[in-house]
């Protein structure tokens, strides 16, 4: 693939699964309100937040080429479980998944001035039965305190999963069969 395109993001995870794929790209942050809509599904919360975050990449961009939003968020039985927001509520969310499989959403989307296309990518996640001990252990670390549902599967969470059923990237924040297909489709239909 020899097109360019900017990544919307700043996750250096995000960053390191984009540079798997045979594509050059530049990664800047945007700023968008990530505010849950009241009444607004999971599917179309993280749908829209993928398309915001494309979109006001548009507006940053210097050239007109595709820009990648992505947005990830865990749900626990219809509920959306962001980032904690500090490390008792990282305990609390790590308590909650004990045992239970969620649901991990990640959403993707490319836009440029004249079009945005999305997708959408469920992972059904099972955690073991986690011990209060190995739960503060693991808060102990920080690492919880920057990821959705307060996990990084690709940390010391990986070791919590006893079953995945969908994308691992997609898991980490990026799918990366799915980017490299939703960019082909977005490139193959022009302008």
């Amino acid at each position: 693939m020899s097109t360019k395109i900017y990544l919307a993001s700043a996750s250096p995870r995000r960053k390191q699964l984009l540079s798997q794929l045979d594509v050059a790209f530049e990664q800047f942050a945007t700023d968008i309100d990530e505010s849950q809509v009241e009444g607004e599904t999971a599917e179309a919360f993280v749908s829209r937040l993928a398309e915001e975050k494309a979109l006001a990449g548009v507006e940053i961009a210097e050239q007109d080429y595709p820009v990648l939003g992505s947005d990830t968020i865990v749900v626990l039985n219809g509920q959306v479980l962001g980032k904690p927001t500090d490390q008792s509520d990282a305990i609390a969310t790590l308590t909650a998944l004990s045992g239970q499989t969620h649901q991990v959403m990640t959403a993707i989307a490319f836009a440029n001035k004249s079009k945005v296309k999305s997708m959408l990518v469920t992972t059904e996640v099972t955690f073991k039965h986690l011990s209060q001990q190995e739960i503060n252990d693991y808060c102990a670390t920080k690492e919880p305190l920057d990821k959705a549902g307060s996990y990084g599967i690709q940390g010391g969470a990986g070791r919590f999963v006893t079953n995945l059923n969908g994308s691992y990237f997609a898991v980490m924040g990026l799918p990366l069969y799915e980017t490299e297909k939703l960019l082909n489709e977005f490139i193959a239909e022009g302008v």
